[in-house]
């Protein structure tokens, strides 16, 4: 059996080369003119002066017509736009909007939905914009949009500070996940990722640059912040940092039954036992499931006790006990995504559904779900994920959660692999469809990193109460309406 690899994309455009320079975009045909064109551009309408390169070579655009997912098909932009500074960002941007030319910034293309796909627009890829200073006195850390994770781990432990929450794949882009939200086990102390964000550097949709906060152009910051790039390109953040850990200890324990897990992580997160907590089901060898809280503490010396940490949790058989540096923790899926990657598997379909669940009715709807659930449904390398946040902890308006004080995250990450039996992409997205509207019924949300249909309606029910303010906030700061179509959450302004 053969996969197709997802290429690097800068090693990819030094093997192709970036191919004639581009001097203009013609209206008429809506086509960007080169200096190879037959008529040189004239007639074609420049484009600004740019410190990095503009790609228009089809084989150069190929790779930012996919993405993480591989279900989107049919969005090849017309031109990419690797900056040189953020000045091109803006200038760019500044040139798209009066000409309605779609826009979508794009990390490292982990989206699964084509959420950074833009057809016949232009993707702005912010892989060169990856600076990263940290503040030791401070305790904050500066980071271009473009830098990933794992980089900023390496530099903040440098100084001994951690960013106090990070996702599980540490392989992602800074802007990427602040425009999601980025949540991960330690959000139960520390909130998700936008929660921690001190300031932001945005392009709006007219190409201004902006430095917001709290405290200054606060509905930029507001909606900015897991605004899935509807408002402008987030280009620089600066975030908190905690003191970095110098062990890890992870607790794995297995239950039967989803009310057993989630009563014993209800008590975790309540008395904040863990530093970090999650939980995972995992299929059983003659079929059902079996479930499994996992959590971690973070010491330097003497380690904790395993007995006062976990005897009263009421796990089946015995624990499982690992013990990690704090860098090979945060990391840990590196040697399983590195076996995918020489697999193939890491290059298959990802119709992901990922919801937050009001705590009253977790129990009852995820044991339905999973009975309906089996292997070929998620896929032979798929993960389904279930843990709990305190909402109060989650305080980014955009990243929007049922109404109950605590949350559970219900993740079943599928993957559509090309073997006999498996559940076909097409039938894993209506599925994932069913699930949300069961979801949406009794006040559920999308956490929007998955690949779930949604209607105009869903995003109005979505955002709720900060639906108005979030499409004033489209309005005035993309009134062209340019910027990431691909979220599918507004229509473009008439004119």
């Amino acid at each position: 059996m053969t996969h197709d690899r997802e290429p690097d994309r800068r090693s990819f455009l030094r093997a192709v080369g970036v191919g004639a320079a581009v001097v203009g975009f013609d209206a008429g045909s809506r086509a960007w003119a080169t200096q190879a064109g037959a008529d040189g551009g004239l007639g074609a309408e420049r484009v600004p002066h740019l410190d990095g390169t503009l790609l228009t070579d089809p084989a150069a655009l190929a790779p930012y017509a996919d993405d993480f997912g591989h279900l989107v098909t049919g969005r090849t932009p017309s031109a990419v736009l690797l900056p040189g500074s953020v000045g091109d960002i803006a200038a760019m941007i500044r040139y798209c909007g009066p000409r309605r030319i779609d826009v979508a910034p794009r990390g490292q293309g982990h989206q699964c939905f084509g959420q950074a796909q833009v057809k016949a627009g232009l993707v702005i890829d912010m892989g060169p914009l990856h600076a990263i200073a940290v503040d030791p006195a401070r305790r904050t850390v500066e980071v271009q949009a473009g830098a990933v994770w794992s980089a900023v781990l390496d530099a903040c432990l440098a100084h001994g500070l951690t960013p106090p929450v990070f996702t599980d794949y540490i392989e992602r882009s800074v802007g990427g996940t602040l425009s999601a939200g980025g949540l991960g086990g330690a959000a139960q102390h520390h909130g998700a990722q936008v929660d921690t964000v001190v300031e932001l550097d945005v392009v709006t949709g007219t190409g201004e640059v902006v430095t917001c906060s709290a405290h200054r152009h606060a509905e930029l910051f507001h909606a900015a912040r897991a605004g899935l790039g509807q408002v402008g390109v987030i280009t620089r953040a600066v975030l908190t940092l905690v003191p970095a850990r110098a062990r890890v200890r992870k607790y794995t324990l297995t239950y039967a039954t989803v009310a057993e897990l989630t009563a014993a992580q209800r008590r975790a997160v309540r008395d904040g036992r863990f530093d970090w907590l999650e939980g995972a089901a995992a299929a059983l060898p003659g079929g059902g499931w079996q479930y499994q809280l996992e959590g971690a503490v973070y010491y330097d010396a003497a380690a904790p006790d395993d007995q006062a940490l976990i005897g009263d949790l009421g796990f089946q058989g015995p624990p499982v006990v690992a013990e990690f540096d704090y860098r090979g923790f945060v990391d840990d899926l590196a040697p399983a995504i590195a076996y995918l990657k020489a697999s193939g598997e890491w290059y298959d379909p990802h119709p992901w559904s990922d919801l937050l669940l009001p705590d009253a009715a977790t129990d009852a709807y995820v044991t339905a779900a999973m009975a309906g659930l089996t292997l070929a449904d998620v896929g032979p390398s798929g993960v389904i994920l279930l843990y709990p946040i305190p909402r109060a902890r989650l305080r980014t308006p955009l990243l929007r959660t049922p109404d109950s004080d605590l949350v559970f995250l219900f993740a079943v990450l599928r993957t559509a692999a090309p073997d006999p039996g498996a559940l076909p992409a097409a039938a894993m997205l209506e599925a994932n469809r069913a699930l949300y509207l069961q979801a949406q019924a009794f006040g559920g949300t999308i956490y929007p990193v998955d690949s779930i249909p949604m209607t105009a309606a869903d995003w109005r029910v979505q955002y709720g109460d900060q639906w108005s303010a979030f499409r004033a906030a489209k309005h005035r700061f993309d009134p062209h309406g340019i910027l990431t179509p691909g979220q599918g959450i507004f229509s473009r302004p008439a004119g």
